[in-house]
């Protein structure tokens, strides 16, 4: 059996994974250049920290966990309204949370592939035709592959989906939100922030400033917005947002660089009645995304993948 996976995030790769493993042979492509190696940072728990472990990768994911001594949340000056020690909610889940950058979820998903998975970046979905006895797909760079089965997990964008239901529109809710991350260096904001996690709160707009190893940190923005519309230059309209805040806002803005891999996007939910055309099928953001504010994506992606594999 052999199935082609549109998308190489967390639900793609450990679904090849599955497959792989199961004795199929397994095609996976992926519109970007290469691996995505940073992101924004998530917490990862519930169902996909069960996926995880039924793969055996909790030792592996340990080594890129962070942990903050705390989450803070400050007003646009910097000064603290609230916080909690991180320790308390690892309670709550009884130990079994990390924290880490997205790309470096998929690093380690990508890292545990079988060797005899293919993987081709920098191609994506032309064409899709199903028969009786298969699917066949004509991919961006000319090639033509077939399958005997279709995944389509290549997140809220899907071209999958595109191909096989219509334009995005009408399967895309829009929540009202822009987000925006990126991850750069500064050894004074990483002395700073210590080991915390800190949000800084106001009206319609949140950033948050997170330290990694080696003086780097994570940045995370959302905001309202009035239109899905994406900008020209999402460090411009950073700027133009944020660019009233004090604290250590002012020296993040400062590093955003239409070079620097900033992640720009709406915020949205995926709602469609039925998940599946023929021999295509589609897992994780593509079919049933909650929103990236709901903290749950990676989770439901690695748990859908495993339910799709076993059944």
């Amino acid at each position: 059996m052999r199935v082609i996976i549109c998308g190489a995030g967390v639900a793609g790769l450990s679904l090849g994974r599955w497959l792989a493993h199961n004795g199929w042979e397994v095609l996976i492509v992926e519109r970007a250049e290469g691996s995505r190696n940073e992101g924004y940072m998530i917490d990862f728990f519930g169902a996909g920290y069960d996926a995880a472990e039924l793969m055996g990768l909790i030792p592996r994911l340990e080594e890129i966990h962070y942990v903050p001594g705390r989450l803070v949340y400050v007003d646009k000056n910097g000064r603290p309204s609230s916080s909690v020690e991180y320790e308390v909610f690892s309670r709550l889940e009884k130990g079994r949370l990390m924290s880490f950058l997205r790309g470096d979820l998929e690093r380690v998903l990508l890292e545990a592939l079988p060797k005899a998975v293919e993987v081709r970046f920098n191609v994506t979905l032309h064409e899709i035709i199903e028969d009786g006895s298969g699917v066949r797909v004509t991919l961006s760079n000319g090639a033509h592959e077939s399958a005997d089965l279709l995944v389509g997990a290549d997140g809220v964008h899907s071209r999958v989906r595109e191909l096989l239901f219509g334009g995005e529109r009408q399967f895309l809710r829009y929540l009202g939100y822009d987000t925006a991350a990126y991850v750069f260096q500064d050894q004074r904001i990483s002395r700073e922030l210590d080991r915390d996690f800190v949000n800084l709160t106001v009206p319609g707009r949140n950033v948050g400033i997170y330290p990694l190893r080696e003086n780097r940190i994570a940045s995370f923005f959302v905001h309202r917005a009035s239109s899905p519309a994406l900008p020209e230059s999402p460090c411009a309209e950073l700027r133009r947002m944020y660019g009233d805040l004090g604290w250590l806002v002012p020296s993040t803005l400062a590093q955003c660089t239409e070079s620097s891999g900033v992640y720009y996007d709406q915020v949205a939910q995926v709602e469609m009645e039925r998940w599946s055309h023929g021999r295509t099928t589609m897992i994780g953001d593509a079919c049933c995304a909650v929103s990236l504010l709901a903290g749950q994506g990676a989770s439901i992606a690695m748990a859908s993948a495993y339910t799709l594999a076993i059944g």
